[in-house]
């Protein structure tokens, strides 16, 4: 999936000129060129960004960055989220050549249901939800889908057992890596018999004098 995201040059930086940007509007950004140790200071909307980000494709969506002389087609590199509103602070963006193979992270989504759940009681083991590709840019599927329709008690599928016949990418993941297998259902184990209550002897609180107001503003 491939999206437009307008960006615009930054002249200062710093951690004033970070908040006065968040209060525009706007969030600061990085973006490196596809030259060794070019990068550039910009700002672009959090807003626009962050529907990138929770798309299908999520961090792996191809922006069209617009705005700064010359379009480039880049990817998220990392961003970074306020811990108590999760609204977005800054983020780097890389450009990426259309033409040379990249590695991804793609999810897994699973297809169907397992026989050996039908027919024999056991649970789908979801062991690997994600597994790392190697593709061209334009190629990044938003997932990758295995069916496990045909799956009975203790049968998996491996990295190695993916349909890749006519797939523009091939897994960089270990083939042996387990995807998804049907598992028995565990039995219950008993109850252990409850230990004897012993009361619990209170032990002395110990005060600490803290800081006050005035000597933590010191």
């Amino acid at each position: 999936m491939a999206s437009t995201l307008q960006a615009e040059k930054r002249e200062t930086r710093g951690k004033n000129d970070a908040r006065r940007l968040r209060a525009s509007g706007k969030i600061p950004a990085v973006f490196y060129g596809a030259e060794k140790g070019k990068a550039s200071e910009i700002s672009v909307d959090p807003k626009v960004l962050l529907r990138i980000l929770h798309s299908e494709s999520g961090v792996n969506t191809l922006i069209g960055l617009e705005g700064l002389g010359s379009d480039a087609r880049v990817m998220v590199k990392e961003y970074q989220l306020d811990p108590v509103t999760h609204k977005l602070l800054h983020v780097d963006f890389y450009q990426v050549a259309m033409d040379k193979m990249l590695t991804v992270t793609v999810p897994i989504l699973l297809k169907g249901d397992a026989k050996g759940v039908k027919q024999q009681g056991g649970i789908v083991d979801f062991v690997n939800r994600e597994i790392e590709i190697e593709t061209l840019p334009g190629d990044i599927p938003e997932n990758i889908t295995v069916d496990i329709s045909e799956l009975m008690l203790n049968q998996g599928i491996r990295v190695r057992e993916l349909q890749t016949e006519g797939a523009k990418w091939k897994p960089v993941t270990d083939g042996d890596t387990m995807i998804v297998h049907v598992v028995a259902l565990k039995a219950e184990e008993p109850a252990p018999e409850a230990a004897a209550v012993v009361p619990a002897v209170a032990e002395p609180e110990v005060i600490k004098k803290g800081k006050t107001e005035k000597e933590e503003e010191k």
